[in-house]
């Protein structure tokens, strides 16, 4: 599988895939242009290149519209999947100034609820343990 490459996302670059996201079924340009009329159809076509190249999404299928075939594309991670990919991305850039555990440390001091605080604990622990095993 080629590698998958989530860094230097624009805003626009990041709603046009979350309407992939959103969407049950993969979607051509113009349904794009259908979910969100703000955006043109020369921003649309600019912006699923770059994803392709970024092998963030992928052509689907050939389909008709109207009476000319065009490409059909999907997602080929999902959304938690790009967030993780792209938080581990941005972790490596700065792991020699901050541990794992300081980070950690760092999100699990931001939850607020004591039932999720309790459930993050519990599942850190857990994985912590398998790494162990490993």
């Amino acid at each position: 599988m080629p590698e998958i490459l989530p860094g230097n996302l624009t805003e626009r670059d990041m709603e046009i895939l979350n309407i992939l996201w959103e969407s049950t079924e993969s979607m051509t340009a113009s349904q794009l242009i259908e979910a969100d009329p703000t955006l043109t159809i020369n921003m649309v076509q600019a912006v699923l290149r770059k994803l392709l190249k970024k092998n963030l999404i992928q052509v689907d299928k050939i389909v008709y519209s109207r009476t000319a075939l065009c490409r059909s594309y999907s997602p080929t991670v999902s959304a938690s999947e790009f967030t993780l990919l792209h938080i581990g991305q941005e972790y490596q850039k700065l792991r020699k100034h901050i541990s794992i555990s300081t980070l950690m440390a760092s999100l699990l001091k931001g939850e607020k609820d004591p039932e999720t605080l309790q459930q993050d604990i519990d599942e850190l622990h857990t994985i912590l343990e398998q790494y162990k095993r490993q």
